[in-house]
């Protein structure tokens, strides 16, 4: 689940980069935010 939100924050960072220039101050936070929980679940989050 959480790895589908990384990937479609990803995906709508890059369109916001390349396309929507206006909004991507807000895409790249919400990117930042979704590699720091990635990373946090990547690291304490239980073995599936």
């Amino acid at each position: 689940m959480l790895w589908t939100i990384a990937v479609i924050l990803l995906v709508l960072w890059l369109l916001g980069f390349f396309a929507f220039h206006i909004a991507g101050g807000l895409i790249h936070i919400l990117l930042v935010l979704a590699i720091i929980v990635g990373l946090i679940q990547l690291f304490t989050g239980r073995r599936v």
